[in-house]
């Protein structure tokens, strides 16, 4: 993203933390990322334009945090239990995210509809189509997951429906956990509970 984009978009972002979108000025956020508004209105075409790239770039965070604890240890259920923790604190910590999971949108947040896309800016165009829906991000995670740990483990031909069933297992468990968020041990330890002692890889 060229650098502009990125601090146009960190700067609203950095103003919904603060206010309402309806509230949220598009000349404040090009001031606070120190470009002119037509330079904001040049990159994004207008507020929804900015909104719809800004919800995009949180959805493409998650997914990237996703495939980090994807990657983190070795034992397919410690990664699958690192993957629920990730998309717990992911939504408690970003009220976009958690809106794009459970497809719970305040009126404190912008709700981008997709729109057909007039821009010549790729990136932008891509922030103009349909963002996934939940039931969306649940298969997005549950196949990342299955493609990580489908060559786990050597010494078992891989079942990947069963894998495809643990994998959507631990990401269901963890979207419920967002919406009522557990007592004592967390997330982790509901999915280590829930899961086969070896989902089979």
């Amino acid at each position: 993203m060229p650098a502009a984009r990125e601090s146009l978009l960190d700067a609203a972002y950095q103003a919904l933390a603060r206010r309402p979108w309806s509230a949220v000025r598009m000349v404040d956020v090009a001031a606070a990322a120190g470009v002119s508004r037509q330079t904001l209105y040049n990159e994004f075409g207008s507020k929804d334009g900015l909104a719809r790239a800004l919800v995009r770039r949180e959805a493409d965070g998650y997914l990237a945090g996703v495939d980090r604890a994807l990657a983190g240890p070795s034992d397919p259920r410690d990664r699958l239990a690192a993957t629920a923790e990730w998309m717990m604190s992911a939504a408690h910590q970003n009220a976009l995210i958690r809106a794009m999971l459970t497809g719970s949108w305040s009126e404190r947040l912008p709700a981008p509809a997709a729109v057909p896309s007039t821009a010549t800016a790729p990136a932008q165009r891509r922030a103009d189509g349909p963002l996934p829906s939940p039931g969306d991000f649940v298969a997005l995670v549950r196949d990342r997951a299955v493609a990580v740990l489908y060559g786990a483990d050597p010494l078992a031909p891989p079942d990947t429906a069963e894998l495809a069933r643990s994998c959507e297992l631990a990401v269901r468990l963890a979207l419920s956990c967002v919406a009522a968020p557990p007592a004592g041990g967390g997330v982790a330890d509901l999915v280590r509970a829930a899961l086969p002692a070896r989902p089979r890889a």
